[in-house]
């Protein structure tokens, strides 16, 4: 299939079909997953433990079907990579074990900050700190706190299935590699607002500032989505941005506030700012695709006009 024809399948033979049957397939999606919040209707808060343990079946069984909407758009727009769908979507064993560590480092390196100034107010020096979290005791206590679950686990691999790993694939052949990097977590950002509702339904505040703190978290969200999707692409696995996802929710947002009253505060700024110019200086080193092998979406990328466009900016190489 050449180039100018594969750019232009889709519904209607046109390109402009194949963006709206992705963009549609992406939006279903989200939609999807986000209802599937409020598929049992409850006068209860969203950290009760039976909403939770109602909230894990929802979405486990709409991840477990996710992939029928690839299918789905493959079927309508006529596209056909030359990689398997599990493939596509971050399942693979090329390259693992660097998709498994080198982002989770790179991810520790941007929060330097926020893990120094955690580990100068942890009451526990490092030898306690180990004890602990070599403690099987530790880890079934985790792993039985609903909260914890949802937080570290069901959240962090049911998003990153949902909205990178089936989304990505769906939109690189209508926008390009680079485009899609900054499309898909919009998708990612306004499921979050479903907070929203909650908030205003049990009355968690003022009105004015839960839409402020809605925007807030939208802000976030995008821009971390962005860099889920960016690690997505690079490495071609869903590892990766599943523990960055999980490591994050773990060590919330960076507390610059905290870190500026802080009694050590010069110290502590030195580190937030050392983090982030090493993160942006080894960003690119070490999510260096030769790590990873073969990536299949890049092969998505490939059956459309935008491989040269600026928009691509070399992701897959």
């Amino acid at each position: 299939m050449s180039e100018e024809t594969a750019a232009g399948a889709g519904p209607g033979g046109s390109g402009s079909g194949l963006c709206w049957a992705s963009l549609f397939s992406c939006l279903s999606l989200a939609c999807c997953y986000v209802g599937s919040l409020y598929v049992w209707k409850s006068h209860l808060p969203r950290d009760h433990p039976a909403v939770i343990k109602r909230r894990f079946t929802s979405v486990l069984i709409v991840s477990i079907l996710s992939p029928i909407f690839i299918w789905a758009w493959k079927e309508v727009t006529g596209i056909k990579p030359d990689a398997s769908l599990l493939a596509l979507m971050g399942f693979r064993l090329e390259g693992i074990i660097p998709a498994t560590v080198l982002p989770l480092l790179l991810t520790m390196v941007l929060f330097l900050g926020p893990l120094i100034q955690l580990s100068m107010d942890c009451p526990w020096d490092l030898v306690e700190g180990l004890k602990v979290a070599f403690d099987p005791s530790f880890w079934v206590l985790c792993l039985t706190d609903m909260r914890w679950l949802r937080n570290q686990v069901i959240a962090p691999f049911t998003e990153e299935l949902v909205f990178r790993a089936c989304m990505l694939p769906m939109l690189v052949p209508c926008t390009g590699l680079g485009p899609a990097v900054f499309t898909c977590p919009l998708f990612f950002g306004v499921a979050h607002f479903h907070h929203v509702i909650e908030q205003l339904r049990f009355r968690q505040g003022s009105t004015a500032s839960i839409f402020l703190s809605a925007v807030f978290q939208f802000s976030y969200t995008a821009v971390f989505g962005t860099y889920t999707a960016f690690i997505f692409i690079r490495t071609g696995h869903l590892i990766g941005p599943v523990l960055c996802h999980s490591f994050c929710n773990y060590v919330g947002f960076p507390a610059v506030g905290a870190a500026l009253d802080h009694p050590q505060r010069c110290l502590v700024v030195f580190f937030y700012l050392l983090g982030v110019i090493l993160f942006l200086l080894l960003l690119h080193p070490m999510t260096d695709p030769a790590f990873f092998g073969h990536l299949p979406i890049c092969s998505l990328s490939r059956l459309t006009s935008h491989t040269s466009s600026l928009g691509s900016f070399s992701l897959c190489s």
